[in-house]
């Protein structure tokens, strides 16, 4: 037996109308079309699927069954086809975000609320756990944005440039660094560095610093949370250098001093990585926009 949806609609119109000549106008075809359709369906189901001599038209055991079927289907494809609407139309897909920047949180939750509130349809998902393989994962579509500060040549892969920062040396108001007007490789001889757990290479600290400068801190302590490393920070357990949107209020509390590192001080730009294809839906390039606009808003509060 050879279903259609055309098949399920028709069954359900007819049932809803009580007749053949309400259902025909519903279905907007002919009386005699829809006729047509029913027994070519009976003929193949080899059973008839009404009781043609009640009034109303009344369907039979066997059309009831085609009918929870239709019920069933019927809303789904109905869903379906208006979520497809909405894409082509830009107006809904998939948003699923990798971060390579453990700070990039502070800026990233007031950008995401402002993009749903204008766009509502859009799946929005953040996806733990890939920070080490979060490119990997944008180019086998497993996520749609990744949120990185160290961009690459990737075949499909557009790094759409966000907006530069200051990586920012912190340290509590008692260190001996304190009356330092800017800090330099080697004041991190005798500190405890805390960073996030990340790769040295992808630290700013030391990929613009200390290994240029082939200085080594004292200690070295990997602390997964920002308020953790402030914390540890404030009670003199170590130093930290951290972007600039992170420091916008604790560099104003007495427990904290804050400095450039280096004399000229020191500037990083973050990108959002992308599929090439992908950055000219409406919807992604709102999100770009955002993300380029936001957190400029913080740096400068």
């Amino acid at each position: 037996m050879h279903i259609e949806f055309r098949h399920l609609r028709t069954i359900k119109a007819i049932h809803d109308a009580g007749g053949l000549a309400k259902a025909a106008e519903i279905l907007h075809i002919t009386q005699s079309a829809l006729s047509h359709q029913v027994k070519g369906l009976e003929d193949q189901a080899g059973v008839e699927l009404f009781a043609r001599r009640s009034k109303p038209l009344r369907l039979s055991a066997a059309g009831l069954k085609l009918l929870r079927l239709a019920e069933r289907i019927l809303p789904e494809i109905d869903a379906t086809e208006a979520e497809f609407a909405a894409i082509r139309q830009g107006r809904a897909g998939r948003l699923h975000i990798a971060i390579e920047c453990h700070a990039c949180f502070e800026w990233l939750f007031p950008v995401l609320e402002a993009f749903r509130r204008v766009w509502p349809e859009i799946d929005i998902d953040i996806r733990p756990g890939l920070a080490f393989t979060a490119l990997q994962a944008l180019a086998r579509e497993d996520v749609d944005l990744v949120i990185s500060s160290d961009p690459e040549r990737i075949e499909g892969i557009t790094f759409n440039p966000l907006f530069d920062y200051s990586p920012t040396f912190i340290a509590s108001a008692n260190s001996p660094l304190a009356t330092k007007p800017f800090v330099e490789a080697r004041d991190f001889a005798d500190q405890t560095l805390l960073t996030y757990p990340i790769d040295r290479a992808r630290s700013d600290v030391f990929s613009l610093l200390l290994t240029p400068a082939k200085v080594e801190p004292k200690a070295h302590r990997q602390v997964e949370l920002t308020t953790v490393i402030l914390m540890l920070v404030a009670s003199g357990r170590g130093v930290a250098v951290l972007p600039d949107w992170v420091l916008r209020e604790v560099k104003y509390q007495p427990d904290y001093v804050t400095k450039r590192v280096t004399e000229q001080g020191l500037t990083k730009r973050l990108y959002a990585a992308t599929r090439e294809e992908d950055v000219t839906e409406p919807y992604m390039a709102h999100f770009l926009r955002l993300a380029r606009t936001e957190p400029v808003k913080l740096q400068r509060a």
